[in-house]
C-alpha cells in the first residue's frame, strides 16, 4: 500500500548520501524503487535519479536534479520522541558533520532540511488546562535549543 501524499524532496546531487544519511538516523528504514540515469543525461551513468525510501513509516520521494532548488526552514519534518534518549539520539545524529541547531527543537541538517526533534510530553503540557503551567512551560522551551524534558517538568511544577 501506498502513501497517497509523499514529501518529495530535490537534492542537488547527493540523494543517495542523504538516504544513506537519513536510513543510519532512524531505526525503521528502508529504500524502494531506485532508478538510475543512463547514458546522455545531466549526471554521469548509474548516478542515482530518484528513491522511494521510508522513514518511521512516512514514505520521502528523493531526486538528484541540480542546484535549482534549496531547502528553507518553510518546510520542516516533525519528530514525536518519546523520551529524552530518543531527543538526544536524534539531535545529535541530525546536527552532525554540518548540521546546525536551531532554536525550539528545531535543527537542520547537513543537507539543509529542516526538522523539529520533539517530545511528545511538550505539548501535553503546553495544553494544560491551568494557563500558568502552560505559560511556564512555554516560555521554558523558549529558552532551549534542543528540548529537556526534565527542564519542561521543573517549570510545570512551579
Amino acid at each position: 500500500m501506498s502513501d497517497k501524499i509523499t514529501p518529495f524532496l530535490w537534492f542537488n546531487d547527493n540523494a543517495e548520501e542523504a538516504i544513506d544519511f537519513y536510513r543510519s538516523v532512524f531505526k525503521n528504514a528502508k529504500t524502494y524503487n531506485v532508478t538510475r540515469y543512463g547514458e546522455g543525461a545531466p549526471f554521469p551513468k548509474g548516478t542515482l535519479m530518484s528513491a522511494t525510501f521510508e522513514l518511521e513509516g512516512q514514505r520521502f520521494m528523493a531526486l538528484n536534479a541540480g542546484p535549482h532548488f534549496k531547502f528553507n526552514e518553510a518546510v520542516s519534518f516533525f519528530v514525536d520522541c518519546e523520551t529524552q534518549e530518543e531527543v538526544d539520539e536524534l539531535w545529535e545524529k541530525l546536527t552532525a558533520d554540518g548540521g546546525e541547531p536551531g532554536r525550539c527543537g528545531w535543527l537542520k541538517d547537513k543537507f539543509g532540511l529542516s526538522w523539529q526533534i520533539v517530545p511528545r510530553i511538550l505539548g501535553e503540557l503546553m495544553a494544560d488546562e491551568d494557563p500558568r503551567k502552560a505559560q511556564n512551560v512555554t516560555q521554558a522551551m523558549l529558552r532551549m535549543d534542543k528540548i529537556d524534558i526534565q527542564t519542561l517538568k521543573e517549570a510545570y511544577s512551579k
